[in-house]
């Protein structure tokens, strides 16, 4: 592993290596940043990564992790789940995102709850965080939160079971919000996800992953957590190294090829990027990617991201032409997505010139 960040290596996974210079990027200001994480001004952050034009340009790791460090991204794993539906529509073992996700669990009925909604809701309700169900993870009272999902065996039937959730003066009914979905963050519709995967592939969801996504990208060590039924947990904690987590990203700027290889088409890669809720006024949703906006120089920049509790994320910029892979064990800390933010903006992001 090279001692300078701004150095890193050439490795047999793929990676074309460039210097910050030939990249357009601020060799100065990007020293800074791992000058400061390396003194503690900003603590508990484990790897900065950055790809420009395609090339590998920074690859610098702390407190403790290296290059072979698989590193717990935590909800950043809903985006890879995303992918892998994504391949399964190419692949077409399931028809489209508007496929009934009920239609797959026939051996977990009758519900409790019933209701002739939950029927229609879609494996795209899922991917949008905008399902009919109450299930809320930003709200401790809710019935779908995730730390009760924990609690049951098994997730997909804790899902479905769930009631229909209602809609209160202060809370936008989709029939009024923008894209007519309404979001709620729930970490349990993409557990069950996994599940879906499963019983459309025939294949659990690391098989499929590791054939479909992970060896045509090269990538060859993977962490699933699992459920207590066994299933793969697709809502989060998936460890991947620095270096692959970047090849997810660059996948999705590269509109779904790596190193000439076609892995996910090009219309669900675009599908995934646009917007399909709104959250507020700075943030939408894609297929379980988070689209903001952020300053850079000469202006405001479209970004999607992989996000993760820690404030762990994989940031993708089609404008610049850039990728950043940012990851940190602050978990459950109430600021650890503004200190990731600020390490994008006032470093990262700062450091391009041309």
């Amino acid at each position: 592993m090279s001692t300078d960040p701004l150095q890193p290596l050439e490795r047999p996974d793929g990676w074309p290596i460039g210097t910050v210079g030939e990249c357009g990027l601020s060799a100065d200001r990007l020293q800074v940043l791992v000058s400061a994480i390396a003194d503690g001004s900003f603590t508990k952050l484990t790897s900065v990564l950055i790809a420009r034009r395609g090339r590998l340009v920074c690859e610098a790791y702390f407190d403790g992790a290296d290059g072979d460090t698989l590193l717990n991204t935590r909800s950043a794993t809903k985006s890879v789940t995303g992918m892998l539906v994504g391949i399964a529509i190419d692949m077409g073992f399931l028809a489209s995102a508007h496929a009934p996700v009920l239609a797959f669990f026939p051996d977990k009925l009758p519900l409790q709850h019933p209701d002739p909604r939950k029927e229609s809701i879609t494996v795209e309700d899922f991917l949008t965080m905008s399902s009919l169900l109450e299930c809320d993870d930003s709200n401790p009272y809710s019935r779908g939160h995730e730390e009760r999902m924990y609690l049951i065996e098994d997730y997909s039937q804790f899902t479905l079971d769930l009631p229909i959730r209602g809609f209160p003066a202060w809370v936008t009914p989709p029939a009024e919000a923008p894209y007519g979905r309404s979001f709620s963050y729930c970490t349990a519709g993409v557990a069950t996800l996994g599940g879906v995967l499963e019983r459309a592939t025939g294949l659990s969801v690391p098989d499929f992953a590791e054939g479909q996504l992970f060896a045509p990208l090269g990538i060859q060590r993977a962490e699933w957590q699992f459920t207590p039924t066994r299933l793969a947990m697709t809502g989060g904690g998936l460890g991947l190294r620095g270096r692959d987590l970047l090849k997810l990203g660059q996948l999705y700027l590269n509109g779904g090829s790596w190193d000439g290889t076609r892995i996910v088409s090009r219309d669900w890669v675009r599908d995934s990027l646009r917007p399909h809720v709104r959250i507020d006024d700075e943030t939408e949703y894609g297929y379980l990617w988070w689209l903001r906006t952020f300053r850079a120089r000469g202006g405001m920049v479209g970004a999607a991201l992989m996000q993760g509790n820690g404030g762990n994320k994989i940031v993708v910029i089609p404008d610049l032409d850039l990728v950043a892979v940012i990851t940190s064990t602050n978990y459950g800390a109430r600021d650890m997505h503004q200190l990731t933010d600020q390490i994008l903006i006032d470093y990262v992001l700062a450091s391009v010139e041309r």
